[in-house]
């Protein structure tokens, strides 16, 4: 199994309430749904104000490396790629559990 961890971090002057970012909580969330191989997702905001903390997670669980690679060549994924890269910086871990 893989776990996909992605932790996002709103660019400066950007809140949550910005319409763009209401749009891609929205397919971040869909993404669960809309892609095949993901086994689970789980998606939210941080709930404590740290200044090391990131603002927002998504958690994926997929079987395998390829079904990881699918994931992410996933049309409706790079979707919300996209919407994401507008507001936001991340990083990623992929664990091989």
């Amino acid at each position: 199994m893989i776990t996909h961890i992605v932790l996002f971090k709103l660019k400066d002057g950007i809140e949550r309430s910005a319409p763009s970012v209401i749009e891609a909580e929205k397919f971040a969330r869909e993404v669960g749904n809309k892609v095949p191989e993901l086994v689970e997702w789980r998606v939210g905001w941080n709930a404590v104000d740290r200044d090391i903390s990131y603002d927002f997670a998504v958690i994926g669980v997929l079987p395998d490396l390829d079904a990881l690679e699918r994931y992410q060549k996933n049309a409706f994924h790079q979707e919300s790629v996209q919407k994401w890269r507008a507001i936001s910086d991340w990083v990623v871990a992929d664990l091989n559990d």
